[in-house]
């Protein structure tokens, strides 16, 4: 019986010793922030058997380490990081297991993987978070960000691009007419539509007609850190029976081949995956991983897309194809930004060239296009932007200036004066030069203009007329005004063309005298309307007109 005894107590000394030997240990956790993630980096003796989830309200990483002890310092606060603030230790699940939790600022979805022996690094496991809000890399180092650097609330940035120009005429039709003309007239017009539309910001690859080669369109939109990228062509082919829209997005084949392309490219690979020293640049199982996952994630995030742009141009349009297509094409090659490009129908075909040249078909097009993007941006909210409603209630802070008033205020930060007060806690409307004014967040309702039909008109500035005049006359913010004529004063002149983008339903009574040889459905197709439409607006009992009778012609 004692002999057993012992026995058994020898072998549990040894197997308590062999586990304590082969228990990995957390030797130390390193942090650095990019400008695009903060990385946890902990370094371990072996490599890392783990598991991790993550916890809301308050927002919480969890990583369970097993078979580990920890020897790092604990707790490690966070200072110069917009997402992450501690790593702690919290009570572990099982014996012999570290758990450790990253306390976050705000939502956030983790990256997680190992790393093994190189280049005098032992094993760590690496723990990427994004925060969504980009800030500009300064002499290639980690950029530090601090909480006043990274808007609350940022504009979702679309890059929308006109395809061919300049030397490139793209597709010709019958009659001669170029692609490139089409595509600029509808990209800028849904540029004009999402501009006015709060929380959205568009930048255009090409504004006239001059020639931009293929890498360089998406590298405009790496550059500008867009959340999407919408490319917009006329399709052609060598019969002119196909007609209708189409709607592409990146494939699998293409996007292998842009994998592949990036791991060989040491240059660009650094800098798409963050350019910081804990990267290691020549494993390429580890980066092929990482491409991978960003690929994935545009393909799917661009599917979404096409399905909703499909779904609304088939309202205005017939459809070459009813689903979205797969396209191995190099406007679609970007890692990190859902793209589409939009084909707005057959330039080929000579009643769709004839379609493709009318104002009124473009703006329906471009309406369609807008439409899409927004239920698209509330289904799928970019973090960090107006669209997310994770993001905190105000948008920034205001410093109250000399000649300032409230409701100029609450007008050029599209908010309304009770909001402005609310956020505040102001008893009255005064205010004082220096003070500091919350601007509450702008809620995009689910109807904001994606329901609303939009033109571009453009005013010319008469005398005794200022900007808040012109904005109430056509019910838009002083700010969009502002923005859409590169304005940087509220200081306009007699004379001066301004472009305003109205809803259909807010612009001027248009007016049209009947010309000799002129009937109802040649004046509804010169103005876009219905025949029924310009009927019921004169209240006419048949289609009879008069040579210099006045018709009201109706906006839509």
């Amino acid at each position: 019986m004692i002999k057993n005894s012992v026995w058994a107590l020898t072998l549990l000394f040894i197997s308590t010793l062999f586990a304590t030997v082969q228990a990995n240990e957390i030797k130390n956790i390193r942090i650095s922030t990019t400008n695009k993630d903060t990385r946890a980096v902990i370094d371990l003796t072996h490599a890392a058997e783990y598991s991790f989830f993550t916890l809301a309200s308050p927002e919480r990483v969890v990583v369970d380490i097993k078979s580990s002890s920890n020897s790092a310092k604990l707790p490690k606060l966070v200072t110069k990081s917009p997402i992450l603030s501690k790593v702690r230790k919290s009570s572990p699940p099982h014996k012999n297991t570290v758990r450790l939790v990253f306390e976050l600022k705000g939502k956030a979805s983790p990256n997680v993987f190992k790393l093994g022996p190189d280049k005098g690094n032992g094993h760590r496991l690496v723990v990427d978070i994004p925060f969504g809000v980009q800030t500009k890399a300064v002499a290639n180092k980690p950029v530090v960000a601090s909480k006043m650097t990274v808007p609350h609330r940022q504009d979702v940035l679309i890059v929308i691009d006109p395809g061919h120009g300049g030397k490139d005429p793209g597709s010709i039709g019958p009659s001669r007419k170029y692609e490139k003309f089409v595509t600029l007239n509808i990209a800028k017009k849904l540029s004009a539509q999402l501009n006015a539309i709060p929380g959205i910001t568009t930048k255009l690859t090409r504004s006239g007609d001059y020639f931009v080669p293929l890498d360089q369109r998406v590298a405009i939109a790496d550059k500008k850190n867009a959340h999407l990228f919408v490319s917009i062509h006329a399709d052609a082919f060598t019969s002119p029976r196909p007609r209708g829209a189409s709607v592409f997005f990146l494939n699998d084949r293409r996007r292998n081949t842009e994998i592949s392309r990036w791991v060989e490219n040491q240059e660009r690979q650094s800098r798409k995956l963050g350019g910081t020293s804990t990267v290691i640049r020549n494993d390429k199982n580890v980066n092929q991983t990482l491409l991978d996952l960003q690929f994935t994630h545009s393909k799917r995030e661009g599917e979404k897309l096409a399905i909703d742009i499909l779904k609304e141009l088939k309202k205005v349009a017939h459809l070459h194809k009813s689903k979205p297509s797969e396209a191995s094409l190099a406007v679609l090659r970007s890692p990190q930004i859902p793209s589409v490009l939009v084909e707005t129908g057959f330039i080929s075909n000579p009643k769709e060239e004839k379609l493709l040249f009318q104002r009124s078909y473009q703006d329906k097009l471009a309406s369609a296009l807008s439409r899409a993007i927004v239920t698209y941006l509330h289904s799928n909210p970019p973090e960090g932007t107006s669209f997310d409603k994770s993001v905190p209630h105000h948008s920034g802070f205001y410093i109250v200036k000399r000649g300032d008033f409230l409701s100029k205020i609450a007008q050029n930060h599209k908010v309304s004066v009770n909001a402005l007060k609310a956020a505040n806690n102001l008893k009255s409307d005064t205010l004082k030069v220096g003070q500091k004014l919350a601007i509450p967040g702008r809620a995009i309702a689910s109807s904001t203009l994606n329901s609303v039909e939009t033109r571009v008109i453009t005013h010319t500035v008469r005398s005794g007329e200022y900007l808040g005049k012109i904005a109430s006359q056509y019910k838009v913010p002083v700010a969009s005004i502002k923005r859409e004529n590169n304005l940087k004063s509220n200081t306009v002149h007699v004379g001066q063309k301004l472009k305003i983008t109205v809803a259909v339903k807010d612009k001027p009574i248009r007016k049209h005298k009947v010309q000799r040889g002129e009937f109802l459905g040649k004046i509804a197709a010169k103005y876009g309307v219905s025949v029924s439409s310009i009927r019921s607006a004169n209240k006419l009992r048949s289609d009879s007109l008069a040579v210099g009778q006045v018709l009201i012609i109706p906006n839509r």
